[in-house]
């Protein structure tokens, strides 16, 4: 039995990590929903959140890295970590309350509260692929 519990355990972590890029922007949700209904509203969310692009840079704050943490209540109420590219980002005002309309938006979400933390910093490695490419940074 030892071997059955530690099994499963190893590879679960591992396809949820490198499921989506970018890689840091982890969720989480409750375990009271249905894994079906997560996985919907996960994707629904995620889909809102790259409709939110900082004016003055030609890709979507998802794919920038800047969402560090979804995370989905039991009742649906989502909180959003993000970061922004500086504290002197001329943004920093208007996108966190763009990043909660879109989330809001959502179908089956509850209320949204979105939080700009600095810890880590973000810095240009926590962009996606399709972020350098867009930026043309490679």
């Amino acid at each position: 039995m030892t071997d059955e519990t530690q099994t499963p355990a190893a590879p679960v972590p591992a396809p949820e990590a490198a499921d989506k890029p970018p890689v840091n922007a982890a969720v989480s949700g409750a375990s009271a929903l249905p894994a079906d209904e997560l996985n919907q509203l996960t994707d629904s969310i995620i889909a809102a959140i790259k409709t939110v692009y900082d004016p003055e840079i030609p890709a979507d704050i998802y794919e920038l890295g800047l969402i560090y943490k979804i995370d989905i209540a039991d009742d649906r109420a989502v909180k959003v970590d993000m970061s922004l590219t500086s504290p002197n980002c001329p943004s920093a005002q208007e996108l966190p309350i763009m990043l909660e309309n879109a989330v809001s938006s959502v179908p089956g979400v509850k209320e949204t509260k979105v939080e700009v933390v600095w810890d880590p910093p973000w810095d240009p490695s926590r962009m996606s692929d399709e972020a350098r490419l867009v930026l043309n940074m490679w």
